[in-house]
């Protein structure tokens, strides 16, 4: 009988699995996914179409640039979903006035009325969760801290 080597791990190595606060992330990143599509589905919406919706329905009639920054995604990324929020009717993208090399995305009636529709997306996820408002509330503020300590390492 041949006996495995390999040595087993202490259940405190770095290198377990179960170890990894980015696996937990990630695959709770997975779990929102599964939960978020049936109700972005019944949108006609992806979840980074969601998000875009979710800048312009707070403030309308943005620069791009502003909606990127608030994302924290490029112009490479942002481009083709704008195209496709706008082919389906949601958004138009128009030159600024002031600036010719400024576009500003405004919400159309649809996309106006794609909100009240959306109401019920925060409210199927709190409930999806089992977590009071506080615990998601908090979770939520430790995780931008977290995520801002990140990109201060990676210089952004």
């Amino acid at each position: 009988m041949i006996e495995n080597t390999v040595p087993k791990p202490a259940a405190t190595s770095p290198l377990l699995l179960g170890n990894q606060l980015c696996f937990a992330v990630y695959s709770t990143a997975h779990a929102f996914n599964r939960v978020y599509k049936p109700l972005l589905d019944a949108l006609g919406l992806t979840y980074p179409q969601y998000l875009v919706m979710l800048v312009l329905w707070e403030r309308d009639d943005v620069p791009v640039k502003e909606i990127g920054e608030r994302l924290l995604l490029d112009s490479g990324t942002l481009t083709p979903l704008l195209k496709r929020l706008e082919a389906a009717g949601l958004i138009k993208r128009t030159r600024s006035k002031h600036d010719e090399r400024q576009v500003l995305i405004a919400l159309t009636s649809q996309g106006q009325a794609l909100r009240d529709k959306a109401k019920m997306v925060p409210e199927a996820i709190l409930a999806a969760s089992a977590c009071s408002i506080g615990e998601l509330s908090a979770l939520k503020s430790e995780l931008i801290v977290l995520r801002d300590r990140l990109l201060a390492m990676t210089g952004e």
